[in-house]
């Protein structure tokens, strides 16, 4: 029987080198590759946390094979082989994500082939893919985030992909050297005012269509349903939930009272908002505003959510299209909020809201679980055998608060069936929505009408330019309870029991504890008692907002209203002549340099040798256009002789200095000086 004959590829390719019969530009250089590797690890470090960690493995596994194929170790993977990777890599993001469909499968899949691909990169064409997708992969970081800091990271990477291009088209290069990057950096660097006019010029068009990017990571900020310890641990977080930067004075820390979202119902022990179908149509809209007060004009820049709910003060308006105001005082938007959304509000802190009460709100914020916290349905009955109103009602609860052994803490423990009840008679430890949650319970309990609010308390005042910064830590929930003659009143049980939380904000509240953002030990709010980290960190806070404010939410609205400031009325005809003069202006130059200015500088010994040619021209022996300097001198020997020895002199000094292998810089000056006085021997 005929033994069957393994196959191996050829020496020379499992080297990484030129295989037989191929032409010698397919080969990929030893440095463009070593620029491909350098860009790819690049560009996979920020998409780190939208990846599964098995990425990072294949990356390094993708990179050792390719260099031991460099070293001739080992040899290309066969293509069963890269076939059984291809379907791995499939089912690794199927079981990491639990789809393919969706914003974070898309790129893990699209970053696995950019690490597989090395696995077959042997020709020129192969590194032209790889690099084009590289590309593409570093506009995918921006579905993500559109930090400054990370922009100034990309464009570090689109210079090493450049790089990469660049080094490809320089055969022989078998050691790494920088100065391959040294064009890429001049090529970006002179793409910057074409890039500035298109920014600021080019008419911003909306797609034909719009494909709704979901991402799978779990939502930001406060949720659409409260239980107690939910807003604890939100508060572990130092991430910043919005910016906000006021019109005139910033109110006192202790009336930022940013309301988010109202919950109504209580049902399986946690709260939640109103449906949109539990709420009469009579109900959705806000109530007229009626009587006078200070209005409160400002602007939010708030991060993506994934959420519709909007934060704003007490009795806000909307001041921009596509936010409404809802019955029960907060602000919603009808999409998701998917990136960072800017807005306008104005609100009126001191207007009364809601001075009569339906009798189906009323109905609402009385409601109670027919069964649950006996103790507490008792306490409150007690308590309200002994008041005058509902208002001396509300103010013996708070004593019951300010009397009692209660402990603000970030720790308050798991609760048991009745949970209220045994934070109230047992732990008395507890954050913001058990005393909120707590305070309502009895509220409705006595029959006063109440509701727990949910969104964020006070904030940080950036003095460097005056913006309220509200981070996730500031997360918060409080009462509101309805009194006769006075709407809706909010009531902060927390600042009966921490006074330090409402005035001071979490960090001193929780001083003593010592478990202020102790799950986040690197975080730079933790050191805001060092100066120049403080200093640091504000002053890029107040860069990273007038970055999102300016550059990435420079809309249509707002690219008009400055072309209309520097130029008055534009229209159609006028924003094309605009476009295409600024074009012209920023490229004039360029093309200027290109045709004029920008000629390839000549080499020492190449300007020596156009002397010689212009001497010898004038004396009647012209240099044929493509002659060979070789073949020249011959002529000039052969038809004025005694012009021979000194031209053969001077041709072979330059023919040693343009052919020769690099020389000491000491033996080519020297030469250089030899063949300026054979030139000067004419």
């Amino acid at each position: 029987m005929k033994a069957r004959k393994r196959w191996f590829p050829p020496r020379a390719s499992r080297t990484g080198q030129r295989p037989a019969g191929r032409a010698p530009g397919a080969a990929i250089p030893r440095n463009a590759l070593v620029w491909i590797l350098l860009s790819q690890f690049a560009l996979l470090l920020p998409h780190l946390p939208q990846l599964p960690i098995w990425v990072v493995p294949v990356y390094l596994c993708t990179a050792l094979w390719r260099g031991m194929v460099l070293r001739g170790q080992w040899s290309w993977p066969s293509r069963p082989l890269r076939l059984a990777l291809i379907l791995a890599g499939f089912a690794a993001v199927w079981f990491s994500f639990g789809s393919l469909l969706g914003l974070e499968p898309t790129v893990a899949l699209l970053l696995t082939a950019f690490a597989l691909k090395l696995l077959e990169l042997q020709r020129r064409q192969d590194a032209y893919v790889l690099i084009f997708l590289g590309y593409f992969i570093a506009v995918t970081v921006f579905l993500f985030n559109q930090d400054l800091l990370l922009v100034l990271y990309m464009v570090g990477c689109l210079w090493l992909l450049t790089s990469a291009l660049v080094a490809l088209h320089r055969p022989g290069e078998d050691r790494f050297n920088w100065r391959s990057g040294r064009l890429p950096a001049i090529m970006l660097l002179q793409a910057v005012p074409v890039m500035l006019v298109l920014f600021f010029v080019f008419p911003r068009i909306g797609p034909l269509w719009s494909v709704p990017l979901k991402t799978q990571a779990a939502t930001t900020g406060v949720s659409d349903h409260m239980k107690p310890g939910d807003v604890a641990s939100l508060s572990q977080s130092d991430a910043v939930a919005f910016r906000v930067q006021f019109a005139g004075e910033i109110p006192p820390r202790g009336e930022l009272y940013w309301r988010g979202l109202v919950f109504s119902v209580l049902e399986e022990g946690a709260w939640r908002s109103l449906r949109y179908q539990e709420i009469p149509p009579r109900e959705w809209r806000l109530a007229q505003k009626n009587g006078a007060g200070s209005a409160l004009d400002y602007q939010v820049l708030m991060e993506a959510t994934q959420q519709h709910w909007l934060y704003a003060l007490r009795y806000p308006q909307p001041l921009d299209p596509g936010v409404m105001a809802m019955g029960d005082y907060r602000l919603y938007s009808p999409v998701e909020v998917e990136e960072r959304f800017r807005y306008r509000v104005r609100s009126w802190p001191e207007l009364p809201l809601d001075p009569v009460l339906s009798d189906w709100r009323r109905e609402t914020e009385l409601r109670l679980p027919e069964q649950g916290n006996p103790r507490t349905r008792a306490l409150a009955r007690e308590l309200r055998l002994g008041a005058e109103s509902d208002g001396d009602f509300v103010q013996r609860v708070l004593d019951y608060y300010r009397n009692g052994p209660f402990v603000y803490t970030l720790q308050p423990g798991v609760l048991g069936d009745d949970p209220i009840d045994e934070f109230l008679f047992q732990r008395q430890r507890g954050f913001c929505e058990h005393y909120a949650s707590a305070f309502v319970i009895m509220m409705r309990a006595a029959g006063v009408p109440a509701r727990v609010v949910a969104g964020y308390q006070g904030g940080e005042i950036n003095p460097v330019n005056r913006t309220v910064i509200v981070h996730q830590f500031d997360a918060h929930a409080w009462a509101e309870v309805w009194l006769a003659g006075q709407g809706w009143v909010r009531v902060d049980p927390t600042a009966v029991v921490s006074p330090e939380r409402v005035t001071l904000g979490l960090e001193e509240a929780l001083a003593e504890e010592g478990s202020f953002l102790a799950e986040s030990p690197l975080s730079p709010l933790r050191y805001r008692g060092i100066d120049w980290i403080n200093s640091l960190r504000l002053r890029y806070d107040a860069l990273t907002y007038r970055w999102q404010s300016w550059v990435v939410g420079f809309d249509s609205e707002q690219q008009l209203n400055l072309l209309q400031r520097l130029f008055g009325e534009v229209r159609a005809r006028d924003l094309a002549l605009l476009l295409l003069g600024s074009a012209a202006l920023v490229l004039a130059p360029a093309a200027w340099w290109l045709l004029r200015g920008g000629r390839p500088r000549r080499l020492p010994e190449e300007r020596l040798y156009q002397r010689l040619c212009r001497r010898l021209a004038r004396r009647g022996l012209e240099r044929h256009p493509g002659e060979a300097p070789g073949h020249f001198a011959e002529r000039v020997a052969a038809e004025r002789p005694e012009l021979a020895a000194a031209v053969r002199r001077a041709t072979a000094i330059y023919s040693a200095l343009v052919y020769a292998p690099q020389q000491p810089p000491g033996e080519r000056g020297e030469r250089l000086r030899e063949l300026r006085r054979a030139i000067g021997q004419l």
